[in-house]
């Protein structure tokens, strides 16, 4: 994978950016939050007819906007069924709820400490749901259509650093804490959480701790597309891929995965090709993995100050990153050299090609230039 160098995207941001998020009805627009409070709405679609060109930002909630979050914004999302709305939490303690044509909150939700995440289903039909993570172990679930919040979510016992809802199942949630858990829920049961994630899968001679997903702060979920795994990350400097339905722990190894942040962890999975990947912030890179093998495939480098989100777009089978050097970076599968072998060597590289995934080599694999 390598920098696309024909695309950039408008540097808007004076301050670190923390999230992005890009809409899935057309594809099109992607919204920033920073570590300011700005968020930025910029268009991705090519208008200069030209092969390079730079994506434009259409609006931005600026420091002017006396409707701007106060402190840093951790979490943008697109309304999932229209462009017309988005949301955002805030280390203000409030999360917004935005008309896009305006530029104005619709909806405010006010919380007692920092808010740390939010997401609204991508797939819900039967509710409009939101699931808020803050200081509070207390997961909320709040309404849209009553603009209230109405469920509590009990069982953790430390801050909620992230959580995600199954892009299968509209009533699943997965929710990550600072208290080294992982908990699935199905929200509409009273009596507390499906299960808790085990690291040891049961085995008590293991287990310092029952059902302790991470030995650290596990702040960073993500869903495969299909819903049937659950990624988690944690202060341990440890992924993990588990099995959703069943919570089982996939042993899948991917060695040390640096992880300082304090705040959630926002990587991003693949999807639409095959095998899968994981795009990892670390440090000033973004370390890309094989998802199922575990394997450290290439880190990509082009940020000059930590990489704070990343976002896949499988339209387009691109990755955007943010950090805080205020630049949010696109970048490309790196295309496949032509084969230059003789007719007498073609069979020998066919052979040894064979035993290697072509997808995995040709797409994502760091080409020779990127060291």
């Amino acid at each position: 994978m390598e920098l696309n160098q024909d695309r950039d995207v408008e540097r808007i941001h004076g301050n670190g950016i923390n999230t992005i998020d890009i809409e899935v009805i057309e594809g099109r627009y992607m919204l920033s939050g920073g570590a300011d409070g700005v968020i930025v709405i910029y268009d991705l679609e090519n208008h200069s007819r030209k092969p390079q060109y730079t994506c434009k930002s259409v609006c931005t909630v600026g420091r002017s906007s006396r409707h701007v979050h106060k402190f840093s914004v951790e979490t943008v999302q697109w309304y999932p069924h229209d462009t017309g709305m988005f949301v955002s939490s805030s280390f203000d303690k409030t999360m917004k709820v935005w008309d896009t044509e305006t530029l104005k909150p619709a909806e405010i939700f006010r919380f007692e400490g920092n808010i740390y995440c939010h997401q609204m289903s991508p797939i819900a039909k039967k509710h409009s749901l939101i699931a808020v993570g803050t200081k509070d172990p207390k997961v909320q679930l709040c309404d849209l259509k009553s603009g209230s919040c109405i469920q509590v979510l009990q069982g953790h016992r430390g801050e909620i650093l992230s959580v995600r809802w199954s892009p299968r199942h509209e009533y699943i949630l997965a929710t990550a804490s600072a208290d080294s858990s992982v908990r699935l829920w199905d929200v509409r049961r009273a009596t507390g959480s499906l299960f808790a994630l085990d690291q040891h899968n049961g085995d008590r001679s293991k287990a310092s701790f029952a059902n302790m997903a991470h030995n650290g702060r596990v702040n960073g979920l993500c869903f495969t597309a299909d819903g049937l795994f659950l990624l988690s990350a944690g202060t341990d400097d440890r992924m993990r891929l588990w099995k959703a339905a069943s919570g089982e722990n996939t042993l899948v190894n991917y060695g040390k995965v640096a992880n300082e942040t304090r705040k959630g962890l926002k990587f991003a999975v693949s999807q639409g090709c095959s095998p899968e990947f994981a795009f990892v912030p670390c440090g000033s890179s973004v370390a890309v993995y094989a998802l199922h093998t575990g394997e450290l495939v290439t880190m990509l480098r082009g940020h000059y100050n930590n990489v704070d989100c990343c976002e896949f777009h499988p339209d387009y089978q691109e990755l955007y990153s943010g950090g805080k050097d205020c630049n949010i970076l696109a970048w490309v599968p790196t295309p496949r050299k032509p084969d230059v072998e003789d007719e007498g060597q073609r069979s020998t590289t066919a052979e040894s090609e064979s035993t290697l995934n072509p997808a995995f080599e040709d797409a994502w694999s760091s080409s020779d230039e990127d060291g």
